[in-house]
């Protein structure tokens, strides 16, 4: 009786983490594009299932993701694109190029993440700034609803440089 009731409050105290961990929040940051942090498997499937067409991934190659998330997200039809960006360092020109073309290359509704949605909000504020000409406060109110917020000082400090080429 006594190992019964150990292993249900062994289990009562697993199930709430374990369902955190899987909820991580992605937000439709405007339409047709989500954004945040490490989505789960049953994430993606969810999102492919409301017609998610690319996952825009900006991990390092060596993080940990917890599954092989470009196989399960080509496994569902979506087109898997991995752009590294390491912290405020790779909050660089090229890396902001590149996820606005790959934005661009989409044939349909997107989701760019990273770990906490940190990067993915610095990058997305950068793009919105770079390419669709939003104003330096319009584009970090959209990063912040991608999740941006230890990297808020170092995206400023790039808004506020003028960019001199395409």
């Amino acid at each position: 009786m006594l190992l019964r009731l150990t292993c249900l409050l062994l289990l009562s105290l697993c199930l709430p983490l374990a369902a955190l961990a899987a909820d991580t929040p992605l937000n439709e940051v405007r339409p047709g594009l989500y954004a945040g942090g490490q989505p789960s498997a049953a994430q993606l499937r969810e999102l492919a299932a409301q017609g998610v067409r690319t996952v825009i991934d900006l991990r390092q190659p060596d993080e940990d993701r917890g599954f092989d998330e470009a196989h399960v997200a080509e496994s569902l039809g979506l087109r898997y694109v991995r752009i590294p960006v390491a912290g405020a360092e790779g909050l660089d020109a090229p890396n902001v190029r590149a996820v606005h073309q790959a934005l661009q290359q989409s044939q349909g509704p997107v989701l760019l993440h990273c770990a906490s949605g940190n990067r993915a909000g610095a990058v997305l504020g950068l793009v919105s700034a770079r390419y669709e000409h939003a104003s330096p406060e319009q584009a970090l109110q959209l990063g912040q609803r991608a999740g941006l917020k230890s990297l808020e000082a170092a995206t400023r400090q790039r808004l506020a440089t003028p960019v001199t080429s395409p």
